[in-house]
């Protein structure tokens, strides 16, 4: 098969299309794959890290922009849509498959233009504009969440969940004897975040010593978080601006400060981490909310608005989480029972079930 892979920006688009591309790797390593980003997103620093091959085209966002603003943008999308056309042309893909973000967009009309296949990976349980209009013409809309079914009325549908990367499926259980609290506010950090913990770290002074912290900030807040620690007699903290490894980082943590982005909950359910969900309160239609929300209602996790978070309750919350062993552990076999670890496999197979029907139909 020849797959041809668009989306990226943050990591919620792009790391279930490196799980898809891992998947067919495996199954098929006489396969060929490649991406399609943006020179600003986060795929054009990560793939060419990982081996993954780019190629990348020119597209912005409209939203919140000016008259002016919009007219420039849509002259990006006709360049953009110009360059996948291209890029079409050239690696002569048997299959497109669209995660969302501004590379996805150019890169589906094109191929709806150029007469090739494409499906689209809805991460959230409510789409964006852009695939709630581009899955009219996709050969399946393949869904992590059943209720996103009711945003696709012209679209054929498919329940496979939302793959993760293949070094997350085999995350070992948590060490009791030896605490670590992984934080990090998705591929791009959150400054919130990092202000709430570092703010609580007096409420946490029991454990100085005794926990070991891996804090992923973002760039920008990297050397002031760091120093912010060593200011508080903390030594055994990993600060970084991001994190590549994240199945790694999930093995060695007890419990997860984050946000509550499609991908982030497919990960942690999948490693079966429990978690402290802190959401992006301006996510369109408070989706992180709504995804925070499903895990919480099962016990998998705790949540804070972030307009109502006060450090010294998020200091109480991690203290008494840490000291409850047997607490975490029924939150961490809660998650993992959510988990599909098997998404990148569905996906797949409906890749094909879509070649397959698309071979019928000549």
């Amino acid at each position: 098969m020849r797959l041809l892979l668009a989306g990226g920006g943050t990591g919620g688009h792009l790391f279930p299309a490196i799980a898809l591309a891992e998947q067919l790797r495996q199954e098929q390593p006489e396969s060929e794959v490649l991406f399609v980003g943006t020179e600003q997103g986060l795929e054009f620093r990560l793939l060419p890290q990982l081996g993954w091959p780019l190629r990348t085209v020119t597209m912005s966002g409209f939203a919140g922009l000016s008259l002016r603003k919009r007219l420039l943008a849509l002259q990006r999308l006709l360049r953009g849509v110009g360059q996948a056309r291209k890029i079409l042309r050239e690696f002569r893909p048997d299959l497109v498959a669209g995660f969302g973000g501004y590379a996805s967009v150019p890169t589906l009309l094109a191929a709806r233009l150029h007469g090739t296949p494409f499906v689209i990976h809805e991460q959230n349980a409510w789409p964006g504009l852009a695939n709630r209009l581009l899955g009219r013409w996709a050969r399946r809309v393949c869904l992590s969440f059943a209720d996103a079914d009711r945003a696709f009325h012209h679209a054929a549908t498919a329940l496979t969940g939302n793959p993760v990367r293949s070094s997350m499926t085999t995350c070992p259980i948590a060490a009791a004897d030896q605490p670590c609290l992984l934080v990090f506010g998705g591929s791009r950090g959150a400054r919130a975040i990092n202000q709430a913990l570092l703010a609580a770290l007096p409420g946490l002074e029991a454990w100085r010593g005794r926990l070991r912290i891996v804090h992923q900030t973002g760039a920008e807040d990297r050397q002031a978080t760091a120093e912010a620690y060593q200011l508080h007699g903390w030594g055994d903290v990993e600060v970084t601006p991001f994190i590549t490894d994240m199945g790694q980082a999930y093995a060695g943590a007890t419990l997860v400060v984050c946000r509550a982005g499609a991908t982030t909950l497919a990960e942690l359910t999948v490693c079966g981490r429990p978690a402290i969900l802190i959401p992006y309160p301006h996510a369109t239609g408070s989706h992180q909310r709504d995804n925070a929300a499903a895990l919480v209602s099962k016990g998998a996790a705790l949540m804070f608005e972030e307009r109502d978070l006060r450090p010294e309750d998020l200091a109480r919350v991690i203290d008494d989480l840490l000291r409850e062993q047997a607490t975490l552990q029924h939150m961490a076999n809660t998650a993992r029972s959510l988990g599909r670890p098997d998404a990148a496999a569905r996906l797949l197979a409906e890749c094909r079930a879509v070649l397959a029907e698309n071979q019928r139909g000549r």
